[in-house]
């Protein structure tokens, strides 16, 4: 019986597919936790955890340049606390997420805020969408539950920015 180039084909096909599979059901898979606390990872989340804390420090600025927007501004600047810590190594604190930080707005490392208020939420609606999108961007290389989280704080800085740029 003469093999056609079909029957070759789906027998190499067919071949393939049993080896993949085989390689699959093999006890060679890679532990999640590990992935977790990979060095890649760890790069991802202490990246993150300084872009939530300058994000932090943006708030704080506002706040002390614009007392008048406490109302609105902090509850996603507890939020934004919170997120800082969930990306940290350590125990949250609370007192992080209810209080600005000591010296935060202070200083000549202190972010820039714009002399009226509709410029500072517009600020700060544009650094929100700017860190939501860089985190998104994230989400390829990190393993799937630092992948959850930064998809989590990514969605949370567009809806930030969303209601920043609505007020007003």
């Amino acid at each position: 019986m003469a093999l056609t180039r079909r029957t070759t084909l789906l027998a190499g096909t067919a071949l393939g597919g049993a080896a993949l599979l085989a390689g699959c059901a093999g006890g060679a898979r890679p532990d999640p936790l590990t992935a977790e606390r990979s060095a890649a990872a760890e790069r991802v989340r202490k990246q993150a955890a300084r872009d939530s804390t300058a994000l932090l420090a943006r708030y704080d600025a506002t706040l002390s340049a614009h007392p008048a927007l406490g109302g609105p501004l902090r509850p996603l600047r507890a939020e934004v606390a919170r997120h800082a810590e969930a990306f940290r190594s350590d125990a949250p604190s609370a007192a992080s997420a209810s209080a600005p930080a000591a010296g935060a707005a202070h200083g000549a490392d202190a972010p820039r805020v714009p002399g009226d208020e509709r410029g500072a939420r517009t600020a700060l609606a544009e650094a929100e969408r700017t860190l939501a999108d860089a985190r998104a961007a994230a989400l390829v290389s990190a393993p799937p539950e630092l992948a959850r989280l930064l998809a989590s704080v990514a969605a949370a800085g567009a809806a930030h920015a969303y209601l920043l740029a609505q007020s007003g």
